[in-house]
């Protein structure tokens, strides 16, 4: 596991590219907007954000498995961009958990919880979090894109360090 440089760039795209096709209702963009993106988003996407972490998990070769990030959103650390490759799912793959162990640690930096939003359709999803310690809080919100649903937050209380 590690953060990603712009070098990683033409990884970065195409993890998303397919991240975008295999699960369409997770992320707040669609295949088509995202294929349309030039080289120095990708870059910059690479680079990451100063205020988060951008963090990928790769396999012996190169080949990106899995990614997750964080940034603070109104004071909060919140988990974004989740994602880990059809091989590379389940417990005994280990990926989830060390992409969100790491986001973890980044967010015990930030303050006592990181929250997520997750769509109402993406049960399997919902299920992982659930059994990683987080939790519904009731709060919801309209998934902006097509098919019209919503995103339900979830939290996780942290040990600060």
């Amino acid at each position: 596991m590690r953060t990603t440089v712009e070098q990683d760039w033409p990884r970065v795209r195409d993890l998303r590219l397919e991240m975008l096709a295999d699960t369409p209702i997770a992320y707040l963009e669609t295949l088509e907007a995202a294929r349309r993106h030039p080289e120095s988003h990708w870059r910059r996407q690479a680079r990451g954000r100063a205020s988060g972490v951008r963090l990928v998990a790769e396999a012996p070769g190169g080949a990106l498995l899995g990614t997750m990030g964080g940034v603070v959103t109104e004071g909060v650390a919140t988990l974004v961009g989740v994602y880990v490759t059809p091989r590379a799912r389940g417990r005994r793959a280990g990926v989830t958990d060390a992409l969100l162990d790491g986001v973890e640690e980044w967010a015990a930096r930030q303050g006592d919880q990181l929250r997520l939003e997750v769509n109402e359709r993406n049960p399997r999803a919902i299920a992982a979090y659930a059994s990683r310690g987080f939790v519904m809080t009731g709060r919801t919100s309209p998934y902006p894109l097509t098919p019209p649903s919503l995103e339900l937050e979830m939290v996780k209380a942290l040990r600060v360090v």
